[in-house]
């Protein structure tokens, strides 16, 4: 395999890696949000917050790295409209999944407390559930619109 395949291979791999690993961890929070059992949320925050880590967050690093490879290596014109569209997307994507990273950590050091002092989620807990809720939507169709950019290169 050349170089141009091997990168366009890590490229797609880490963009599966990327989508995937953030709708799986999102259902899973998701699915913790309809239990009272503060070790059922606190199980979901936990490995929510360690997957961003081990998946998300070395996806997110070699997504535009590899981009920037294949451009060059393609010839692509840098401000061609479905490049454009593709950084600014990709931007916005990635703010808001930083607000969702800080957030699920503030969840999860909540479910810590309520479970170490055998106490009630504070009300803080549904506000930043239902705004780490918002802010994952614009992630997801983001992701699901660079997809399509990538694939059709419109002009």
């Amino acid at each position: 395999m050349d170089l141009y395949s091997t990168i366009k291979t890590l490229h797609i791999l880490s963009s599966a890696i990327l989508f995937g690993t953030g709708i799986g961890i999102a259902f899973f929070m998701f699915r913790s949000w309809f239990t009272d059992n503060i070790q059922e949320k606190l199980y979901a925050a936990r490995n929510t917050v360690l997957a961003d880590y081990l998946f998300t967050f070395p996806a997110v690093v070699i997504q535009p790295l590899s981009g920037i490879a294949l451009i060059y290596m393609a010839g692509f014109d840098w401000s061609a409209y479905w490049l454009m569209a593709t950084y600014v997307i990709y931007m916005v994507a990635g703010l808001c999944w930083l607000l969702v990273v800080w957030i699920q950590i503030q969840l999860k050091n909540m479910c810590i407390e309520a479970a170490k002092n055998g106490t009630a989620l504070p009300t803080k807990y549904n506000k930043l559930f239902k705004i780490w809720l918002l802010l994952g939507w614009p992630a997801f169709s983001g992701l699901v619109a660079v997809f399509y950019l990538m694939v059709a290169k419109p002009v």
